[in-house]
């Protein structure tokens, strides 16, 4: 699934394409995602300019005149693309045309992704949203934050860290990538990452997402670009899908392992992460 850096990376290049667009026409080829296309969704976004492009932990928020915002989750495999009006291929599920003649693609050959549209107004009280926790590139995640919400916590920090209450937008690569970057253990109790090690850890989720934001994100299987390119920050993973192979600190005797966690596979070095 589409982490943080991945869903940044279709922001930054739906931002400098269609922002101006005008919606003329809204073809929705499929309903049936992980929530059902309501009957309106075409009638509220068809005539609406696109004013800007957000994002929020990993939902894209389109935002159109007259108050609307169109919300997109990208599930395992949605993509957004932006071409030209050419013939709608098999998972091309709904499809914008845009007033220069492009089209703004929704594909998902798993339908695990959803749209909807919700009001500005009420955007952050959206059933999907309200429970979010910070961002993690925002201001209000800093280590005395990240220490307050793990006190008491006996859960491992990394299964705490996949946890989107906890911090919005951080998945199973990049919590791999963090808590090596930190050398903290993930089987470490939550109660245990704080002061200190919390900042340290803080720090780490900044530098890794820029990190990976700046390589535009990282592709493992579905994940592409608005142009249809890939994102290249797997050629750069640390831990991630390493298991078996010399800790990148090249030390003797240190070599990348694998544990299972919350039904999650997390890639550390045991001799490095403490």
């Amino acid at each position: 699934m589409p982490e943080l850096p991945e869903v940044e990376t279709v922001r930054k290049g739906l931002a400098a394409s269609i922002i101006g667009q005008k919606c003329v026409a809204v073809s929705v080829r499929c309903r049936d995602f992980r929530l059902h296309l309501p009957e309106s969704f075409e009638a509220s976004i068809e005539g609406r300019v696109i004013t800007g492009i957000g994002r929020r932990a990993k939902y894209l928020l389109v935002y159109l005149d007259g108050d609307q915002i169109l919300l997109i989750h990208l599930g395992m495999s949605g993509r957004m693309l932006v071409g030209s009006s050419s013939e709608p291929k098999t998972h091309d599920h709904v499809i914008f045309d845009l007033g220069d003649g492009r089209r703004l693609i929704f594909n998902d050959p798993r339908r695990f992704g959803l749209l909807d549209v919700v009001k500005k107004s009420m955007l952050m009280q959206h059933k999907l949203l309200r429970h979010l926790g910070p961002e993690p590139l925002g201001n209000e995640f800093n280590g005395q934050v990240l220490s307050k919400v793990l006190a008491g916590r006996k859960s491992s920090i990394k299964s705490l860290l996949l946890d989107q209450k906890i911090v919005a937008g951080l998945g199973n690569i990049y919590a791999c990538e963090s808590l090596f970057a930190s050398q903290i253990s993930p089987r470490r109790t939550g109660s245990s990452v704080v002061g200190v090690r919390a900042e340290r850890l803080v720090q780490a989720i900044r530098s890794v997402l820029i990190d990976a934001i700046a390589a535009g994100g990282s592709t493992l299987r579905d994940f592409v670009t608005t142009d249809g390119g890939l994102g290249y920050f797997q050629h750069q993973f640390k831990v991630y899908g390493r298991a078996g192979q010399v800790c990148p600190t090249n030390k003797k005797g240190h070599l990348v392992l694998r544990l299972v966690q919350s039904n999650r596979s997390t890639f550390y070095c045991s001799k490095c992460q403490r």
